[in-house]
């Protein structure tokens, strides 16, 4: 399996993980030092993000994605991705086309995020 396969397997996890705010999987594919701008702007850690999808702040109801384009350097790859999102943060509906970077990095042969950041777009 080529690097960029590989990517792609690990964001369909990611993806799936979302979707059904699965924990063990989260934990597995987000590196411990992860920084991630979310949409609003906030910066947040790995802990943040899975205390989200733990306690029911975030909930993904659908999600998909397009025009995905990989980058490699050596042990790093950088996707950039346009994510269409039916969810529910806190009390809001979030329902939209956002853009998204995530980078992967290879540790100890696995592919964890080690940071991101995503925005709407129109």
């Amino acid at each position: 399996m080529t690097q960029d396969e590989q990517i792609i397997e690990c964001e369909t996890r990611l993806l799936e993980a979302l979707k059904t705010g699965d924990i063990q999987v989260l934990d597995e594919l987000l590196h411990d030092n992860l920084i991630f701008n979310i949409p609003t702007g906030q910066a947040i850690t790995k802990e943040m993000d899975i205390e989200n999808y733990r306690s029911g702040i975030m909930t993904v109801y659908d999600i998909s994605t397009s025009d995905r384009t990989i980058k490699t350097v050596e042990n790093v790859s950088t996707v950039v991705v346009t994510v269409y999102l039916k969810a529910k943060y806190a009390d809001q509906i979030i329902d939209g086309k956002f853009r998204y970077l995530r980078v992967w990095k290879l540790t100890n042969n696995t592919w964890k995020v080690i940071a991101g950041s995503g925005f709407q777009i129109q």
